[in-house]
Parts: C-alpha cells; structure tokens; sequence
C-alpha cells in the first residue's frame, strides 16, 4: 500500500482500480491463511476448520490478554502468536461445532478499533475499507439510546411541521404558568 497523499491524487478511475487491485491481494492473503475471520468494533470471531470427528478434548486452545494458540493434541500447531491488539480474557470463548469447526470470540479490550490482523505476524487488511453494519438502538446504552430517540422525534415533529420536544416543554411550562396565575394575560406575549 502506498501513501495517502499519493492516493489522494489519483483520479477517481485510478483510485477505483488501486482499490480492486488491493482488494484482490487482500482477499488472496487472507485465503491462505488457516482461518478465516470477522470482526465488529467490539469483537472479532475466528473460525478454524479441523479434521471431521475432532473432539473438544483433542484440542489445545490457548487464549491470554496479548497471545493466541490453536492446534491438536501431539501435532503442529495450527496458528499462534501475538494478537494484533489486547482482549478481555474473561469475555473471550472458544467453542468446537459440528466436530469440524473450532469458533473463536475475542472481546476487544478497546472497543473503537478495528484489528489489522488477528496475529501480528499475519497479513494486514486495509481497514480504512472496513463497511461497518449499522447498529441497533437496542445496541446503545441508555442515556445515548435516548439522545437518540429524542433526536429522532425531533426531526420528525419538524419535518411535519409540529413543535419538537423542547418547544413542547416550554409549551407545557407556560401552560402551567398561565393556569397558577389567571390574573395575567398572556394575549399579547410573544413567547421564543
């Protein structure tokens, strides 16, 4: 990969062909690797085929802080090394399905960054190419969720032409005020 500032000089054309080209080198290194992984900003999930009728006690799986080793009892090992970034242990789980396919969920320690590689000495990918899906409201904590939500019915009370939920708050507010006191009047007010 060459530099940013080379690439932000290429035509659309040339920047559309570079991309094909990194994306195909992309996709051939990552093939011959012997896993195959995915990752959201939280978590990456890995899964390593192994020989049919493989059983759980067959395997030798190790997951710390910093390091991953996967292999089979009294053979090589099928991959090991330094993690790209740090994991939280006690969230991360491995488990073999089918007989046939070991399952890998790594919990990120830093969950607002991609992983380049799973191990350190693995091929890169460009995650600046990363298309993230979109999250659900449910996925938010509570005091954003409702940032959200207020956000959103704000903008829909506008795009209808209706009062959004500040201005009904402080039309509730005056409501209130004009009832405890009858004896002003409020006809001529212009209230912002």
């Amino acid at each position: 990969m060459s530099s940013d500032s080379d690439y932000d000089k290429l035509t659309k054309e040339e920047r559309e062909a570079r991309d094909k080209v990194d994306r195909e080198r992309e996709v051939a290194e990552q093939a011959v690797l012997p896993y195959t992984w995915k990752q959201e900003l939280g978590e990456v999930d890995i899964t390593v085929p192994v020989p049919k009728g493989t059983r759980a006690r067959d395997l030798v799986v190790v997951i710390q802080k910093k390091k991953l080793s996967v292999g089979l009892k009294g053979k090589d090992k099928i991959m090991e090394g330094e993690l790209c970034k740090e994991i939280k242990l006690e969230d991360s789980t491995w488990t073999l399905e089918d007989q046939q396919s070991l399952l890998i969920h790594l919990e990120k320690l830093n969950k607002q960054q991609w992983w380049d590689n799973v191990l350190t000495h693995h091929p890169k990918i460009d995650t600046r190419k990363i298309q993230p899906e979109n999250s659900k409201l449910s996925d938010l904590d509570g005091e954003t969720r409702g940032m959200v939500e207020k956000m959103m019915f704000d903008n829909q009370q506008k795009q209808m032409g209706k009062p959004t939920s500040d201005e009904l708050k402080k039309m509730e507010a005056l409501k209130k005020f004009q009832a405890a006191h009858p004896e002003l009047d409020f006809s001529n007010a212009k209230i912002s």
